[in-house]
């Protein structure tokens, strides 16, 4: 029997007044919340197992709004999720829920990025829209595996904090289209789940030497140390996921 351990936290940093992030494991969602240490379950290879990371639109009232109701629907729908079209069937409901739960209030514009994984015995669905990522770690190191949706970078910029498409987002209804890619998955292979929090202020290099370095648990957690000793501008969601034997 093969099992899903997964190590993940969430936090608003050192600069925000809160967490418009929210986290999904399976049946289980964390929105708004302040974690420092990290938070494993595990779970029996089965039925698919989804994994997913929703950052809320900075700038925009009721972004933690928006991703709390993206990660419950995930969550809620997680069973489902086995193929592709269904992953992309998902996220497009969830981008109309935003819209309907923002429509003639004030919560217009109200917005989320979302990135993240479903598990299933012997290959894995890897699926984003916006800039949260997911990244594959290997005996390569640690590569990108979703797909930024962001606008091209100036020579010399690392980052950007601009989204090409988003769940919501926008006054009117504006359709997406979701990045969803298939994997095989075998025991030992390991994920990164992020939002920008992470990723923004820290290396690729810096990165990939944290989760070579530790173990799933303390990986999360150098990973998070990391991202505040960088001056935390932003709130850091993370899940480190690891398919293994009994």
């Amino acid at each position: 029997m093969q099992y899903v351990a997964v190590s993940a936290l969430s936090h608003p940093g050192l600069l925000r007044e809160r967490n418009e992030d929210s986290l999904v494991v399976g049946p289980w969602t964390l929105c708004a919340t302040v974690t420092e240490s990290p938070q494993t379950l595990v779970f029996r290879l089965g039925t698919p197992l989804v994994v997913a990371v929703a950052d809320g639109l900075g700038g925009h009232p009721g972004g933690d709004v928006a991703s709390a109701l993206v990660a419950r629907r995930i969550a809620s729908m997680g069973p489902v999720l086995d193929t592709e079209d269904t992953v992309r069937a998902v996220l497009n409901a969830c981008n109309r829920a935003v819209y309907q739960a923002a429509e003639g209030g004030e919560l217009a514009a109200m917005g989320t990025t979302v990135a993240g994984v479903v598990v299933q015995p012997g290959s894995l669905l890897v699926f984003n829209v916006g800039d949260s990522r997911v990244l594959a770690a290997d005996r390569d190191g640690l590569r990108q595996v979703s797909v930024d949706d962001s606008p091209p970078l100036r020579p010399g910029q690392r980052t950007t904090s601009l989204v090409t498409q988003c769940l919501g987002g926008t006054p009117t209804y504006r359709a997406i289209h979701p990045h969803v890619t298939a994997a095989p998955v075998s025991p030992g292979d390991r994920y990164l789940i992020c939002t920008d929090g992470l990723t923004d202020p820290l290396t690729t290099d810096l990165l990939e030497e944290l989760v070579r370095e530790h173990d799933d648990s303390r990986a999360a957690f150098e990973l998070w140390k990391a991202a505040i000793e960088a001056g935390g501008p932003d709130n850091i969601t993370l899940a480190v996921v690891r398919v293994a034997d009994d």
